[in-house]
């Protein structure tokens, strides 16, 4: 039988937080428990933000909490070729269109939906989904459009891919969802409208890309925070147009701050850094997160 394979794949954008030690040492523990391989990769596709300098933190951090990985890493900015495959398959097979709207014509065309007292569709992060008129645009009028070099975004047409896969996905969850959902879980991707899959200048977005370097790295069981669940339908369609091997999913708690918020980088919750400067020892972030 073919050994089990975990993977943590932080994006090097920011400092750790607790959220982050929780997770690679959860995947670490069910990985030694499973006598499976733990593998890690940097999830650097967007290269504006992430940094040689941020990629080192984020190994040194890890190192200081104990976790020990499979060398080489896998970098998704060494791996372009393979994002830009996977999304000539989707062009060739009409499932996906270039989608011009700006975030301001998308504003506008939802306020104006809305003052018609209805409210406009959001997807389960609670964003609006995407109006989608450019779908039916013609081929002349596209290719005229990005001749002029009009920005756009590759978006997969929700409609066409699920009516090519059909609508019975589902997927094995050993966690458990915002709701308890956990067994074979139902895939609802419908609810996430046409979704980005990759952008002019970066050739995937985060769904196009996870799920290509699952199946190229062997990931048999993913295990990530439970904000990520409801995408987990939106990999499930991508896998399954793409011919793509299915792990096992499980999805667990997060670590929540004072207020009951997720701990982010962006709002500069205290990083692994911090706290090992403050005094902390690896056997004191294990006992925080409660992952001994």
């Amino acid at each position: 039988m073919t050994r089990p394979v975990f993977r943590f794949a932080p994006s090097p954008n920011g400092q750790l937080h607790l959220g982050h030690a929780y997770s690679a040492l959860l995947n670490q523990r069910m990985a030694r428990e499973a006598g499976g391989r733990f593998l890690l990769r940097m999830e650097d596709i967007d290269v504006t933000r992430c940094t040689p300098e941020l990629e080192r933190g984020v190994l040194r951090d890890l190192a200081w909490i104990g976790l020990r990985w499979e060398e080489p890493v896998r970098r998704q900015s060494d791996h372009f070729d393979d994002y830009r495959a996977a999304l000539e398959r989707l062009i060739d097979a009409d499932l996906v269109y270039p989608a011009f709207m700006s975030r301001g014509e998308v504003r506008a065309r939802i306020a104006e939906h809305e003052a018609g007292g209805e409210r406009w569709p959001r997807d389960p992060d609670g964003a609006p989904v995407y109006p989608g008129e450019d779908r039916h645009m013609s081929a002349r009028e596209r290719q005229a459009l990005i001749d002029e070099g009009a920005p756009f975004a590759w978006r997969l047409d929700m409609a066409s891919a699920i009516a090519h896969v059909g609508n019975t996905l589902d997927w094995d969850e050993t966690g458990q969802g915002p709701e308890g959902e956990a067994g074979r879980v139902r895939a609802r991707p419908e609810s996430w409208g046409d979704v980005v899959i990759a952008r002019k200048e970066i050739p995937a977005s985060y769904h196009l890309s996870v799920v290509v370097d699952d199946a190229l790295q062997g990931i048999t069981h993913v295990v990530r925070g439970r904000d990520l669940f409801h995408a987990t339908a939106v990999h499930r369609v991508l896998q399954e147009l793409l011919g793509l091997s299915v792990p096992q999913y499980h999805h667990h708690d997060l670590v929540l701050d004072d207020d009951g918020r997720k701990l982010s980088k962006s709002r500069g919750d205290t990083s692994l850094a911090a706290l090992r400067e403050s005094g902390a020892t690896p056997g004191d972030i294990a006992r925080m997160v409660g992952v001994p």
